[in-house]
């Protein structure tokens, strides 16, 4: 019995153009001079820290500058404009849809984030009054596909994964949720995953025969 909806933030609650920020990159390495692809490779082990948590999102940042080789200013110019595309703009409609579902249904967050997303998503979007249950790769210390981290949201949701849908926009992440028992829609765009989860909710609600 279907009993709880878990969505992806990022490219599915949050509208992002370039998930993967290589406009972002591309631009600064140009600002900076660099070359294609520099940007990325000067960060190295930097990108798994900020998404894994294992550091400060302060230590993180004086990394980067380091790392970079930027000023303070400039540093603050590229922290402003990460944070625009990260969160990018929030899609209403899908957040309607999820609201009218949260009296039948128990409603889950789950995040590949960086540092300092919940408390930037909350002060913009307050996900924390939809979703009762939110989980950030940099606060559990693993992503999106490790099976953990999906195990982690439904222990923390009190289901087992065959009673939840899982809905993301990279289809390693709904391969990964399938495997452990959820089932899994790809997001493609709002009106086919309300489409999809509806049908989920029509199948529930079948008689048998």
């Amino acid at each position: 019995m279907l009993r709880a909806i878990i969505l992806d933030i990022g490219g599915v609650l949050e509208i992002t153009p370039d998930p993967q920020m290589r406009g972002l990159f591309a631009r600064w390495e140009e600002r900076l001079q660099l070359q294609p692809g520099e940007f990325a490779t000067r960060l190295g082990p930097l990108n798994d820290s900020g998404s894994l948590g294992t550091c400060t999102e302060a230590d993180w940042w004086r990394d980067f500058r380091t790392a970079l080789g930027l000023s303070s200013e400039a540093r603050e110019a590229f922290q402003a404009d990460f944070w625009a595309e990260y969160l990018g703009e929030l899609n209403v409609d899908l957040v309607r849809y999820i609201t009218h579902l949260r009296s039948h249904y128990k409603i889950a967050l789950l995040s590949n984030s960086f540092l300092g997303a919940r408390e930037r998503e909350q002060a913009r979007y307050q996900f924390q009054d939809l979703a009762e249950v939110i989980i950030y790769s940099h606060e559990v210390g693993w992503q999106k596909p490790d099976p953990r981290i999906y195990q982690l949201t439904c222990e923390r949701l009190a289901l087992p994964p065959q009673a939840t849908v899982f809905l993301d926009d990279r289809e390693p992440n709904i391969i990964a949720a399938r495997q452990l028992g959820m089932q899994g829609i790809l997001f493609v765009n709002t009106q086919q995953a309300i489409a999809e989860i509806e049908a989920w909710r029509a199948l529930e609600d079948s008689p048998p025969h």
